[in-house]
């Protein structure tokens, strides 16, 4: 499938390119240990896709000095908090080609940045703050791949007819839901990384949703889960067609 260009691409710039964080120190220190885990994972994806990961890392190392793009703390396992954490879903997800993603509250580009560098995906990623939104476009485009980013707010996008909607910790489900649901198709699968606290989450949805719920297992954060959710419908549309 061909890429879909970025409409957005005119978009403004910053006024200078920010200036690098100073010497990289300790930032993205697990690169040697988790780089060949995200290639074992992807076996089968081009090397040189893979590669993409590390135009990405770099550009988010030297941009994070002027835009707060990930915690400091979690520099150093860049990798394993960020890289590895976004690529688990790809497997999880499975055949993709051809296929919408919207990834909500994008932030610095996880995870929908990263899959739209690994997969043949047609990603759109939603991030209401213009500094990072331009960091997206740019990094984007260094990294050869096309991606449609809005610089909006969720609750103001039309709908994009999305086959999956990722997130990462941007809010609690039952949230989540309500935001994702008018920019999906009806069979839409939704993919969310999800702490310690995602069985409380998915009891509190449940009173307002109706809804097929599975938690995989996370590789990179011990109590955390990937939930994926699917055939989505509010408990007051399922008792009226009753």
């Amino acid at each position: 499938m061909a890429r879909k260009p970025d409409a957005r691409r005119g978009g403004p710039r910053p006024a200078a390119q920010p200036r690098a964080a100073g010497p990289a120190g300790p930032a993205g220190a697990d690169h040697d240990i988790i780089r060949p885990r995200i290639d074992a994972l992807l076996a089968g994806v081009p090397r040189e896709t893979l590669d993409r990961l590390e135009i990405y890392a770099e550009r988010l190392i030297r941009w994070q000095g002027a835009i707060n793009l990930v915690g400091p703390a979690t520099l150093p396992e860049l990798w394993r908090r960020h890289m590895l954490d976004s690529a688990q879903l790809l497997p999880l997800i499975g055949p993709v080609a051809g296929r919408r993603l919207v990834d909500l509250g994008s932030g610095a580009g996880f995870p929908g940045l990263v899959l739209a560098a690994l997969a043949d995906l047609d990603v759109h990623l939603v991030e209401s703050d213009t500094r990072k939104a331009i960091f997206l476009r740019e990094t984007a485009r260094a990294m050869g791949i096309a991606v449609t980013v809005h610089a909006e707010r969720i609750e103001r996008l039309k709908p994009l007819d999305a086959d999956l909607v990722s997130a990462r910790a941007l809010a609690p489900l039952d949230k989540l839901l309500e935001m994702a649901i008018p920019l999906a198709r009806p069979d839409a699968v939704f993919w969310f990384l999800k702490g310690a606290q995602a069985d409380a989450e998915i009891a509190a949805a449940r009173t307002r949703w109706t809804m097929q719920v599975v938690c995989h297992r996370s590789m990179t954060d011990e109590g955390g889960v990937i939930l994926e959710a699917k055939g989505l419908s509010r408990v007051q549309d399922r008792d009226q067609s009753r």
